[in-house]
């Protein structure tokens, strides 16, 4: 009985283990949003859509997605933004007008656009 040749697939082990690792790596990146943010996200997704289980997946599908584009930190700054915007006065001239601040909040409606476009 011929012996299978096992020295040409030992190279290939390392390279399959990091390939293995980096893909298992980056969905741990998109991954960096508490708990609690996500629930709060879905909770206020399914107020505005409808209550029903099926919301809901698209609710969860849909903050994984934004969670893919942005950053937690950048997430939770836009959220300040956004409340902070219905301010009177200069205090919320300065939330609606500040370029960078807009430039944050058209990152997170383009984040939100493919949450729509995928998952509802």
């Amino acid at each position: 009985m011929p012996r299978l040749r096992t020295t040409a697939a030992r190279p290939l082990r390392p390279s399959l283990l990091a390939c293995l690792l980096i893909a298992f790596a980056v969905p741990g990146l998109a991954n960096d949003y508490p708990t609690e943010a996500r629930v709060d996200y879905v909770l206020a997704c399914m107020a505005a859509n409808g209550n029903s289980y099926l919301t809901m997946q698209k609710c969860s599908c849909s903050i994984d997605v934004i969670a893919e584009h942005l950053p937690y930190e950048t997430y939770e700054q836009v959220e300040t933004v956004l409340g902070m915007q219905d301010q009177r006065g200069e205090l919320g001239v300065l939330f609606r007008t500040e370029r960078g601040m807009q430039d944050q909040v058209q990152a997170l409606h383009q984040a939100q656009a493919d949450a729509n476009l995928r998952c509802f």
